[in-house]
């Protein structure tokens, strides 16, 4: 007999409400009530498709110990080989009590010999939030290691730097439907259809009825066409755009004087900065060849947005880039100037990835940041420089928890030399992804769809996600004690809930309210963090989160570099092999690495390999097949897709596949504050593989 229980969707930052139909243990269905306030009752094709994987062929069901890491432990290999059985020619299988027992020996070994800065963790988004807690808690106290990172570092890190430099608070201001309350909307470097659909929903609703949506971006994307201005951009112009938007609306005197007056600061500054700034005036773009329209488009946009009750959604492709912190502090800028936040329909709204990485950062899973954002008693590394410190041998253990750092990191060439050279390398994973299968220790964990726990949404909304099926895989936190009670700590929680009770306290100042009663009771509707008595759906009524209240304006110039400035000098695009512009991003059958998506039929049909996307003219150049080079690597052969949508120079793909080796072309350019990495621009000379085309 069937049975349906509700929960929360594994996937993107969105965080749907689900309804999962299950019999005999396994789900046969997953749908949306119509009455759910994220989901509106519609599900995108992953959420509603793509939960083969709980009962995948290939789950790590059992503790994996490789072969070569027992052989070079002498003394743990004689003490345990007999526990161990055959799994394939890399490792052996063990149960849980040894493998928890050789990762406590190994790691006290390390950090006796090396010290606590010798071990590092990097994960957490993409469980729950007692999870994240606990990893967190387990590297700085339980080992004395500041170094715990997550996935935000290759996302939103610079949306969290920029928010709080300005407005004192890294996340989104307003629940997604006052997207039907705003007059005018803009949405930056976010392919909003394929990567958060559901929110994209609401977006192609008031496209429909209002006309007043404008896209930015280096390509059209499919919400570009439904948009009252559809803006291409130069690559890495995010900067100059969004500080000319800031001068056209101080200079024609748009700007809102008294929130300005009454809740900002050091507006005289900025407002003086930027009227002298020679790249601040639209009319720069009339001498960049190609994109001329935008000297009036852009101040027609930042009029409009000025002018009316407005919101901005930006994505990865503000963030990814050398100036991704600055830019989200330019956004925040428009905001304070306009006064578009701190009320309904008027907010900044980061487009999160990740289903927790909002949690994660939450919880302290960052090295400069404790929970609940606080000063931690030693600030730690960031994951690009944790690499370094594995290649120069001062890092010798890392602690992963889902996160394919050799897959979705950049430099992945580098990052996959680190790992090398590592003693120990334990990984808390569903399957053997790329990470996996390069580790020392494996522990095969539960699924987000296997265990309960609290997941906060990319608009800080907490739901409580209930198990859909049961499981005898440990949860990431009974790893976690395990090996902190094996090395002498003294974790004794029993359940989830004893661990989130402890995080209310810890985190107080968002989650002290949110006690999992109260989030079972208000599951379809999650609630919204800080939450105390009440949740807070909307954030900056009064007072913005800075130690003042106030708002801060920090101006910062854009500079002149890549493709403007090769238009500017007449080399942009010259050779129709070489100095291509690449981008990235997702596409809507897969998420992320794919280790899940991929074990859904109804997805991995729809879209089994990585394809790159080129302009129709490049085509008598490239072919059918191309190879794509870099200073740091190159990929494997692509197929070609060719479209009228992108623009000469151009290029785009996905990385859903290992095997494609897209993010080995990337380098260590990154954000100048937070090191997210430039994924979103990139030069790269390309190597056709058809014979006929390749002679010609």
């Amino acid at each position: 007999m069937s049975r349906e229980i509700d929960s929360v969707c594994t996937y993107c930052g969105v965080g749907c409400d689900i309804t999962a139909v299950v019999s005999e243990n396994k789900i046969e269905k997953i749908y949306a009530q119509k009455d759910g306030v994220v989901s509106q009752g519609k599900l995108c094709i992953k959420g509603k498709y793509g939960y083969n994987f709980v009962n995948a062929n290939d789950r790590l069901r059992q503790p994996l110990i490789r072969k070569s890491f027992l052989a070079k432990n002498l003394e743990l290999e004689k003490e345990f080989k007999g526990k161990m059985s055959n799994f394939d020619n890399d490792f052996y299988a063990t149960d849980f009590e040894t493998a928890t027992t050789i990762a406590a020996r190994k790691l006290q070994n390390i950090v006796h010999k090396s010290g606590a800065h010798s071990f590092c963790a990097i994960g957490g988004a993409r469980t729950s939030c007692e999870n994240a807690y606990l990893f967190q808690k387990f590297c700085r106290e339980s080992v004395g290691s500041p170094h715990v990172d997550n996935c935000a570092r290759v996302c939103h890190s610079p949306s969290l730097k920029g928010m709080r430099v300005t407005i004192g608070e890294g996340a989104a201001t307003n629940p997604y439907d006052d997207i039907y309350e705003s007059e005018f909307i803009i949405v930056m470097g976010s392919n909003t259809i394929e990567a958060h659909p559901i929110v994209a929903n609401r977006l192609v609703e008031v496209a429909s009825t209002k006309n007043n949506i404008a896209v930015i971006d280096v390509r059209e994307t499919k919400l570009a066409k439904r948009a009252k201005y559809n803006t291409i951009i130069p690559f890495e112009a995010n900067l100059l755009i969004l500080n000319m938007m800031a001068y056209v609306i101080i200079s024609e005197e748009l700007y809102d004087k008294e929130f300005v007056q009454n809740r900002t600061k050091n507006f005289e500054a900025f407002k003086e900065k930027i009227l002298n700034d020679p790249y601040a005036k639209p009319e720069f773009f009339e001498q960049i060849k190609g994109y001329e329209y935008l000297a009036k488009q852009i101040a027609n946009i930042a009029r409009e947005y000025a002018l009316k009750r407005s919101m901005i959604f930006w994505g990865l492709g503000v963030t990814e880039h050398q100036d991704g912190s600055k830019a989200v502090m330019a956004i925040t800028h428009l905001a304070l100037l306009t006064g578009n936040i701190g009320k309904t329909g008027a907010g900044l709204m980061p487009l999160r990835g990740q289903n927790n990485v909002q949690g994660a950062c939450d919880m302290g899973c960052l090295p400069y940041y404790a929970p609940d954002y606080q000063k931690p008693k030693e600030v730690g590394l960031m994951t690009p420089q944790l690499i370094d410190e594995m290649l120069a041998g001062r890092v010798k253990a890392l602690l992963n928890m889902g996160e394919d750092i050799t897959h979705i990191h950049p430099n992945s060439n580098k990052s996959i030399e680190a790992i090398k050279n590592l003693e120990l390398l334990i990984v808390q994973e569903l399957f053997i992804t790329d990470i996996a299968r390069r580790a020392d220790i494996v522990f095969g964990v539960k699924s987000a769809y296997e265990k309960e726990g609290v997941y906060v949404n990319a608009m800080r909304r907490l739901h409580l996600s209930q198990p859909l099926v049961s499981c005898d895989l440990p949860d990431d936190w009974e790893v976690l004690q395990a090996i902190d009670n094996k090395m002498g700590g003294t974790f004794n929680y029993e359940s989830n809930e004893e661990i989130w009770n402890e995080v209310r306290e810890v985190a107080h100042r968002r989650f002290s309210g949110a006690h999992y009663y109260r989030l079972k009771r208000h599951s379809k509707r999650g609630m919204q963090w800080p939450i105390y008595h009440e949740d807070t759906p909307i954030l900056h009524l009064l007072d913005f989160r800075t130690e003042d209240g106030l708002g801060n304006f920090v101006y910062n110039q854009w500079e002149k570099r890549g493709m403007v400035e090769e238009i500017l000098e007449g080399e942009f695009n010259q050779d129709p092999l070489k100095g291509w512009y690449l981008t990235t991003g997702r596409v809507l059958p897969h998420y992320n690495n794919a280790a899940q998506t991929k074990r859904s039929t109804k997805l991995i049909t729809k879209y089994d390999r990585d394809i790159l996307v080129a302009p129709m003219s490049a085509k008598e150049f490239f072919g059918d097949q191309v190879l794509l080079k870099s200073k740091n690597g190159e990929s494997e052969a692509l197929s070609v897709k060719y479209s009228n949508t992108i623009r000469e120079g151009t290029l785009f793909c996905t990385f859903h596949h290992s095997s494609s080796k897209i993010n080995a072309l990337f380098g260590d350019t990154c954000d100048s504050l937070v090191m997210t990495a430039q994924f979103k621009s990139l030069k790269i000379d390309i190597t056709p593989l058809s014979d006929e085309i390749a002679c010609s």
